[in-house]
This record gives C-alpha cells, structure tokens and sequence, in this order.
C-alpha cells in the first residue's frame, strides 16, 4: 500500500506541477502579446506624428512653391497650377506603386515589430537551457 501511495502522491503533484506549467505559460503568452501591442501601438501613434508633422512642412511648402511658380511664370493661377500637376504625378504614382510599395513596408514593420521579441526570447531560452 506505500507503494500505491507514493505513486498517487506522484500523479498528484505531476497534475498541479502541469497544471502551474499550462497557466505560467499563458500567462507568459498573454504578456508578450501585451508588449507587442503596445510596440505597435507606440510605432503606430510616432507614424501618425511624423506623418501630422510632414503635413504641415508639405502644406508651407507648396505655398512657398506655388508663389515661386507664380513669379517665375508671372501668373498666380499657373504656379498653384505647377504644383497641383505635381501633386497629381505623385497621386498616380501612388495609386501604381502604392500597393506593392508601402503596403509591404506596413506589413513588415508590424511583423518585425511582433517577432522581434521572440528572437530575443529564443535566444534567452537556449541561454537558460544550457545552464541547466
């Protein structure tokens, strides 16, 4: 009967050792899936700055180009004109290239941005193991 016991204090303790294994792991996955997103959120909200920014240098700057146009070409209309016809290059430009171009940049930022900190975590895992 000691035998018996020991082996059910052994089943036992390997069930809640599994079980605090399950949670502890969940618990680690809900944690990196935090860290991430607010990664992504940080590099979203400093996109969304620089983006609001380069609006406003953009805006002054087509002023600034649409009155040299102007006294270059001696007419308001025809210099605001030069650099609407800029601006609707740069919009075919965008609509062509736009897909293949900044759509594969978004999507990898935001795949480095998730597995970023699993190469980390890899290489500290193997760190650990080669401890033990």
């Amino acid at each position: 009967m000691d035998k018996q016991d020991t082996q059910e204090n052994f089943f036992a303790q390997s069930k809640e050792k599994l079980e605090q294994y399950v949670k502890d792991r969940l618990l680690l996955f809900k944690l990196q899936m935090v860290e991430k997103t607010s990664k992504l959120i940080a590099s979203m909200f400093i996109g969304l700055m620089i983006t609001i920014i380069s609006l406003f240098i953009l805006i002054f700057l087509s002023i600034m180009g649409g009155y040299y146009f102007a006294n270059l070409l001696g007419n308001l209309y025809w210099g605001f004109g030069v650099i609407a016809g800029i601006y609707l290059l740069l919009l075919i430009l965008l609509i062509v290239l736009g897909k293949r171009v900044v759509q594969l940049y978004i999507t990898n930022m935001i795949i480095e941005i998730f597995f970023d900190q699993t190469a980390e975590n890899d290489d500290e895992h193997e760190d650990k193991i080669s401890e033990q």
